[in-house]
Protein backbone atom coordinates (compact mmCIF):
# COMPACT_ATOMS: atom_id res chain seq x y z
CA UNK A 1 0.00 0.00 0.00
CA UNK A 2 1.39 3.27 -1.00
CA UNK A 3 0.32 6.14 1.80
CA UNK A 4 -0.98 9.61 0.85
CA UNK A 5 0.40 12.80 0.92
CA UNK A 6 -1.40 13.60 4.34
CA UNK A 7 0.47 10.19 5.60
CA UNK A 8 3.57 10.76 4.50
CA UNK A 9 3.28 14.51 6.11
CA UNK A 10 2.20 13.31 9.23
CA UNK A 11 5.69 10.81 9.03
CA UNK A 12 7.37 13.77 8.27
CA UNK A 13 5.98 15.63 11.33
CA UNK A 14 6.63 13.07 13.95
CA UNK A 15 10.29 12.45 12.50
CA UNK A 16 11.39 15.78 12.63
CA UNK A 17 13.00 17.32 15.68
CA UNK A 18 12.08 20.71 15.08
CA UNK A 19 9.53 22.84 13.35
CA UNK A 20 12.39 24.30 11.12
CA UNK A 21 13.90 21.10 10.15
CA UNK A 22 10.41 19.75 8.92
CA UNK A 23 9.83 22.70 6.77
CA UNK A 24 13.11 22.71 5.23
CA UNK A 25 12.54 18.72 4.34
CA UNK A 26 9.17 19.01 3.68
CA UNK A 27 9.51 21.76 1.37
CA UNK A 28 12.56 20.12 -0.36
CA UNK A 29 10.60 16.52 -0.93
CA UNK A 30 7.29 18.12 -2.27
CA UNK A 31 9.60 20.26 -4.86
CA UNK A 32 11.47 16.76 -5.60
CA UNK A 33 7.75 15.59 -6.52
CA UNK A 34 6.83 19.14 -8.85
CA UNK A 35 10.34 18.26 -10.37
CA UNK A 36 9.85 14.47 -10.81
CA UNK A 37 5.84 15.34 -11.98
CA UNK A 38 7.17 17.25 -15.05
CA UNK A 39 9.38 14.33 -16.00
CA UNK A 40 6.98 11.28 -15.12
CA UNK A 41 6.59 8.72 -18.64
CA UNK A 42 2.99 7.20 -19.02
CA UNK A 43 5.23 3.58 -18.20
CA UNK A 44 5.92 4.52 -14.78
CA UNK A 45 4.45 4.26 -11.33
CA UNK A 46 3.04 7.88 -10.63
CA UNK A 47 1.58 7.10 -7.33
CA UNK A 48 5.26 5.19 -6.42
CA UNK A 49 6.82 8.56 -7.79
CA UNK A 50 4.90 10.58 -5.70
CA UNK A 51 5.38 8.74 -2.19
CA UNK A 52 9.16 8.22 -3.33
CA UNK A 53 9.81 11.74 -3.28
CA UNK A 54 8.04 12.68 -0.52
CA UNK A 55 10.25 10.14 1.57
CA UNK A 56 13.21 10.17 0.15
CA UNK A 57 14.89 12.69 2.37
CA UNK A 58 13.05 11.57 5.86
CA UNK A 59 15.85 9.94 6.93
CA UNK A 60 17.80 14.01 7.84
CA UNK A 61 15.92 14.14 10.66
CA UNK A 62 18.31 11.45 12.53
CA UNK A 63 21.75 12.77 11.71
CA UNK A 64 23.30 13.30 14.65
CA UNK A 65 25.92 16.70 14.59
CA UNK A 66 28.59 15.77 13.26
CA UNK A 67 27.21 13.03 11.10
CA UNK A 68 28.52 12.85 7.05
CA UNK A 69 25.31 13.94 5.74
CA UNK A 70 25.22 10.38 2.87
CA UNK A 71 24.03 8.52 6.04
CA UNK A 72 20.56 10.15 5.79
CA UNK A 73 19.55 7.70 2.78
CA UNK A 74 20.40 4.57 5.16
CA UNK A 75 19.17 6.45 8.23
CA UNK A 76 15.91 7.09 6.36
CA UNK A 77 15.80 3.28 5.04
CA UNK A 78 15.99 2.29 8.88
CA UNK A 79 12.94 4.87 9.74
CA UNK A 80 10.50 3.50 6.92
CA UNK A 81 11.19 -0.19 8.10
CA UNK A 82 11.34 0.58 11.66
CA UNK A 83 7.49 2.41 10.61
CA UNK A 84 6.67 -1.18 8.82
CA UNK A 85 6.69 0.43 5.22
CA UNK A 86 7.55 -2.17 2.54
CA UNK A 87 11.01 -2.25 0.35
CA UNK A 88 10.04 -0.66 -2.40
CA UNK A 89 9.32 2.86 -0.45
CA UNK A 90 12.18 2.40 2.09
CA UNK A 91 14.57 1.78 -1.04
CA UNK A 92 14.07 5.48 -2.12
CA UNK A 93 15.67 7.00 1.19
CA UNK A 94 18.93 4.01 0.38
CA UNK A 95 19.28 4.40 -3.27
CA UNK A 96 18.73 8.25 -4.28
CA UNK A 97 22.44 9.80 -2.99
CA UNK A 98 24.28 11.06 -5.68
CA UNK A 99 24.01 9.37 -9.09
CA UNK A 100 24.11 6.42 -6.78
CA UNK A 101 26.83 4.92 -4.73
CA UNK A 102 28.66 1.53 -5.59
CA UNK A 103 30.27 -0.60 -2.83
CA UNK A 104 33.41 0.10 -4.39
CA UNK A 105 32.64 4.27 -3.66
CA UNK A 106 31.80 3.22 -0.21
CA UNK A 107 35.66 1.64 -0.08
CA UNK A 108 37.55 4.05 -2.04
CA UNK A 109 35.87 7.25 -0.24
CA UNK A 110 35.81 5.53 3.13
CA UNK A 111 32.02 6.26 3.43
CA UNK A 112 30.78 5.84 6.63
CA UNK A 113 27.90 3.34 5.81
CA UNK A 114 27.74 -0.83 5.00
CA UNK A 115 29.41 -1.40 1.86
CA UNK A 116 27.49 -2.05 -0.86
CA UNK A 117 25.25 -0.81 -4.25
CA UNK A 118 23.03 1.27 -3.40
CA UNK A 119 21.94 2.36 -7.05
CA UNK A 120 18.32 3.37 -8.10
CA UNK A 121 17.22 0.46 -10.43
CA UNK A 122 13.87 0.89 -11.13
CA UNK A 123 12.58 3.93 -13.62
CA UNK A 124 10.58 5.05 -10.61
CA UNK A 125 13.72 4.73 -8.11
CA UNK A 126 16.15 6.78 -10.98
CA UNK A 127 13.19 9.59 -11.59
CA UNK A 128 13.31 10.19 -7.88
CA UNK A 129 17.26 10.66 -7.51
CA UNK A 130 17.27 12.41 -10.83
CA UNK A 131 14.53 14.92 -9.49
CA UNK A 132 16.41 14.72 -6.39
CA UNK A 133 19.44 16.66 -8.23
CA UNK A 134 17.67 19.85 -9.33
CA UNK A 135 16.88 21.01 -5.76
CA UNK A 136 18.90 21.77 -2.90
CA UNK A 137 18.01 22.71 0.75
CA UNK A 138 21.45 24.51 1.25
CA UNK A 139 21.24 27.69 3.27
CA UNK A 140 18.95 29.53 1.40
CA UNK A 141 17.76 26.42 -0.79
CA UNK A 142 17.71 26.68 -4.02
CA UNK A 143 17.43 24.89 -7.70
CA UNK A 144 20.15 23.27 -9.13
CA UNK A 145 20.86 23.31 -12.85
CA UNK A 146 22.15 20.15 -14.68
CA UNK A 147 25.40 21.99 -15.29
CA UNK A 148 25.83 23.24 -11.66
CA UNK A 149 25.54 20.00 -10.58
CA UNK A 150 27.62 17.96 -13.27
CA UNK A 151 30.47 20.46 -11.63
CA UNK A 152 29.85 19.06 -8.61
CA UNK A 153 29.36 15.36 -8.78
CA UNK A 154 32.53 15.06 -10.97
CA UNK A 155 34.75 15.26 -8.02
CA UNK A 156 33.21 12.06 -7.02
CA UNK A 157 34.72 10.30 -10.42
CA UNK A 158 34.59 10.37 -14.15
CA UNK A 159 31.73 7.89 -14.20
CA UNK A 160 29.45 10.02 -12.15
CA UNK A 161 28.52 12.67 -15.26
CA UNK A 162 28.16 9.88 -17.64
CA UNK A 163 25.48 8.17 -15.42
CA UNK A 164 23.89 11.96 -14.99
CA UNK A 165 23.59 12.35 -18.79
CA UNK A 166 22.14 9.26 -19.18
CA UNK A 167 19.14 10.17 -16.83
CA UNK A 168 19.19 13.22 -19.00
CA UNK A 169 18.84 10.98 -21.64
CA UNK A 170 15.99 8.86 -20.19
CA UNK A 171 13.90 11.56 -18.27
CA UNK A 172 14.89 14.86 -20.08
CA UNK A 173 15.48 18.32 -18.37
CA UNK A 174 12.45 19.73 -16.27
CA UNK A 175 11.85 23.61 -16.23
CA UNK A 176 13.34 24.89 -13.13
CA UNK A 177 12.38 28.48 -14.09
CA UNK A 178 8.46 28.03 -13.27
CA UNK A 179 9.21 26.28 -10.16
CA UNK A 180 11.83 28.82 -9.10
CA UNK A 181 9.07 31.41 -9.30
CA UNK A 182 6.67 29.07 -7.07
CA UNK A 183 8.77 28.48 -4.55
CA UNK A 184 10.78 32.00 -4.39
CA UNK A 185 13.71 29.70 -4.85
CA UNK A 186 16.83 31.38 -7.02
CA UNK A 187 17.82 28.65 -9.63
CA UNK A 188 22.15 28.26 -9.52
Amino acid sequence: MIPSEKQIQAMHREAAPTREAFESVWTHCRIVWSIASQLLPATVDGDLVRAGCLLHDIGVYRLDPGDAYVKHGILGDELLRELGLPEVLCRFCSHHTGVGITAADVEAQGLPMPVADYLAETPEERIVMYADKFHSKSSPPSFVTSDTFVAAVSRFGADKPARFAALTREFGEPNLTALSSDFGHSVR
